[in-house]
């Protein structure tokens, strides 16, 4: 049976998972911040709605992997109290994906970006 009070309730548990790790993470706030000027950039150099989907797209990509990153280290943390290798391996990689998608979603701004900036400079 569908519980509607369980359902909302998992929105509400999401939302807070947001907010904290908003407030909890630098990192996240700066690829908001990013995210933000690039929303902003894409508007004013009138992006179609097909770059502005991928955009938003890679937006979302490096928003949840460094929530997934956010996710990893606080899982490690708790569960492992003295330094170990295994714990440092995990944080790296998760730390390495999203580099990853940092990276890759910065290469694809500039394709999108860069023909946009050369006409207004032309």
């Amino acid at each position: 049976m569908f519980n509607f009070s369980k359902f909302i309730n998992s929105f509400r548990y999401a939302l807070e998972g947001i907010s904290y790790a908003i407030k909890h993470n630098q990192n996240l706030k700066v690829h908001f911040f990013a995210a933000f000027l690039v929303l902003i950039f894409g508007f004013i150099l009138g992006l179609t709605r097909y770059e502005m989907f991928g955009v938003g797209v890679l937006i979302v990509l490096v928003i949840s992997a460094e929530m997934i990153n956010s996710a990893i280290e606080e899982v490690v943390d708790l569960l492992v109290k003295e330094h170990s290798q295994e714990a440092k391996i995990a944080k790296d990689v998760s730390a390495g994906m999203v580099l990853i998608t940092a990276v890759f979603a910065a290469v694809v701004g500039i394709f999108i970006f860069l023909p946009h900036f050369l006409t207004i400079f032309q």
